[in-house]
């Protein structure tokens, strides 16, 4: 009986769970659809756009001939790279010194920097804005990867921070004993120990600084835009283009997905680093 009620449990559990994992993807398989259609065809009722004609690679032909895809590439590649090992620079040394050296602040700093995430961008877009205008940092890549970094540094801080934690501080003094400087104890001793966690937090913060849109519209003008700036293109005033927006919400999308997908088991692996001992 009790067997019977836990192959029960199991198939409920598995049905849920595979019932909302469609309905996550489905927002992304109709957006695949649509790229595959005319104009006229992707502005029909859902089951015609489904099953009925009109499946060609005319968006996509259209979207490249438009714009250039591989400059927007290259931009939001370089800017989500840049951003991402710059915040690690800063962030690696702080998230061991609050990690193994912390102070009687250490809390109340860390919900500090996670408070600067419940502050609405618009609220310091224009200080933001007169700042970059200033220093001729607008529509440029070192600006958009200093302002991503930022916005990212505090997810960053407080990973690393919580996986650091989960490494016992007698090896860092059994190091020290043995003669290693700080920069030894961080590089040779604590970073290997902490890889799971830093690559799932590099993954991370790619992902969020690939999907910034925000920022990257407001600050961007061509120059440095990337692909998130590049799908806005295809909003006009005299309305929206669902295919060609698709198709160029496709080929932005599928990079990170593709290396999404080739990474999952590094974070997954990451973001349960320490929790089974």
């Amino acid at each position: 009986m009790s067997r019977a009620v836990s192959t029960k449990t199991k198939w409920i559990n598995t049905s849920i769970a595979g019932t909302l994992g469609f309905l996550m993807f489905l927002p992304i398989l109709w957006i695949v659809v649509l790229s595959f259609k005319t104009e006229e065809n992707a502005i029909r009722a859902p089951l015609e756009i489904l099953f009925g004609s009109g499946w060609t690679m005319e968006s996509f032909s259209a979207v490249q001939a438009r714009s250039d895809y591989f400059k927007h590439f290259s931009n939001s590649a370089i800017i989500a790279l840049g951003s991402t090992a710059m915040g690690l620079i800063i962030a690696v040394p702080a998230a061991w010194s609050m990690a193994f050296v912390p102070s009687k602040h250490t809390k109340n700093i860390l919900m500090w920097m996670l408070s600067t995430k419940m502050l609405p961008p618009v609220g310091v877009l224009v200080p933001i804005y007169l700042l970059f205008r200033d220093f001729n940092l607008l529509d440029t890549r070192t600006g958009l990867t200093l302002v991503l970094m930022l916005i990212n540094l505090p997810i960053i801080v407080w990973m690393l921070y919580t996986y650091f934690k989960e490494i016992p501080g007698e090896i860092l003094e059994a190091a020290r004993m043995d003669g290693a400087s700080l920069r030894e104890e961080v590089i040779y001793v604590l970073t290997p120990m902490a890889i799971p966690g830093i690559a799932s937090t590099v993954l991370l913060n790619i992902i969020l600084a690939w999907n910034e849109a925000f920022w990257t519209i407001n600050l961007t003008a061509g120059n440095a835009a990337p692909l998130t700036a590049f799908i806005t293109s295809y909003s006009s005033p005299e309305g929206l283009f669902y295919a060609k927006l698709s198709a160029a919400s496709v080929m932005a999308i599928a990079p990170i997905l593709i290396m999404g997908w080739f990474s999952q088991k590094q974070l997954v692996r990451g973001l349960t680093f320490g929790a089974v001992k």
